[in-house]
């Protein structure tokens, strides 16, 4: 295993990177029904392209890790042969529809304009086929080969080829699989004693003590887990901005803790990578302006030259030496540049 570095400078300058896990109700169908989803995000469905015209406006490539039946022009539900191999228990309430009639499970229209948009961005893969946790107890290796390989051809069958990948709520299993499908990279936890405690019912507590000590997010440097395949970690992610959260945790530390981020990577010339999901942008109207001075900000960084905005594609390009003005040098693990 080996980390990206480059003596005294892992990088020419501070790297943004941002990655989306889009997946409108695939990534929450286990836990809530359509009518409480919706009301809990009554703009999910436009905010996607909403999110697209704030990043493509700003001149932002960004990272959008896709559910593959998302981008489905229609499906018969539980029975499609696409699901088949897949857990029975995971997939029998998958409806039947399309674009039209099911737009919170298809919409290929908007996978086809977020292909085409300028500046190009970058579509991973978030999962598979159905967003099915790769940790969860009927998910074998095989499974999990079934559930990527249906979700790659889903890509497939609209130009889409994706590089890059995002584990359904980071739970990492079966990382061979994702090695051996052509993957090149994926977004492994943040380094934040919320993503990683054990005893996972502290994680919010954790999580609302760090956005109100607007704690710094760690720049980070990717690691080569195993050969040509590369773990690129989030730094951060987006804090919830719904009403109930935003009485707990004012709504500019999300802005504050950006700003930080920005700074460090900077001054670092490491990497803040910040994910999110397009729901967070839909659950209070403040938020997608919040969002939009955010890019706002980092278009300051980048013009002053300290900041320079990266796909989770175009840093593995850096980490192997393809394209870019630091080429990698190896060192033995993460710890060793610290």
């Amino acid at each position: 295993m080996q980390t990206f570095s480059k003596p005294g400078s892992p990088l020419a300058r501070g790297v943004m990177t941002l990655s989306i896990d889009t997946e409108r109700l695939w990534g929450h169908f286990d836990l809530l029904d359509e009518r409480t989803f919706m009301e809990r995000y009554p703009i999910a469905v436009e905010i996607h392209d909403r999110l697209l015209a704030a990043l493509t406006s700003a001149r932002v490539r960004a990272t959008w890790d896709v559910v593959g039946a998302l981008g489905l022009e229609s499906c018969t539900g539980a029975a499609d042969a696409r699901m088949t191999g897949l857990p029975a228990s995971w997939t029998a309430t998958v409806p039947a529809g399309d674009g039209r009639s099911q737009p919170l499970w298809y919409d290929r229209a908007f996978v086809l304009r977020l292909r085409d948009a300028l500046p190009q961005q970058e579509i991973g893969m978030h999962g598979g086929l159905t967003h099915l946790f790769w940790q969860h107890p009927e998910c074998t290796a095989d499974v999990a080969r079934r559930e990527l390989a249906a979700g790659m051809q889903a890509h497939a069958e609209i130009g889409i080829r994706p590089r890059s990948f995002v584990f359904p709520r980071d739970l990492e299993a079966h990382l061979p699989v994702l090695r051996d499908a052509g993957l090149r990279s994926y977004r492994g936890r943040a380094p934040l004693a919320s993503e990683n405690m054990a005893l996972r019912h502290a994680s919010p507590a954790l999580r609302v003590l760090e956005e109100l000590g607007q704690l710094t997010p760690v720049p980070i440097l990717p690691v080569e887990v195993l050969p040509g395949f590369w773990n690129v970690p989030a730094s951060a992610s987006i804090y919830p901005m719904g009403r109930a959260r935003a009485r707990i945790v004012p709504l500019r530390t999300r802005l504050e803790r950006f700003r930080r981020g920005l700074e460090a990577a900077a001054r670092t010339r490491r990497i803040f990578h910040l994910s999110f999901h397009p729901e967070n942008l839909a659950e209070s109207p403040e938020a997608l302006p919040l969002f939009e001075r955010m890019l706002e900000e980092l278009d300051r960084w980048r013009a002053a030259g300290d900041i320079e905005v990266l796909s989770m594609d175009e840093i593995v390009d850096r980490c192997e030496g393809i394209t870019g003005d630091a080429a990698p040098a190896p060192v033995a693990n993460l710890e060793a540049i610290r």
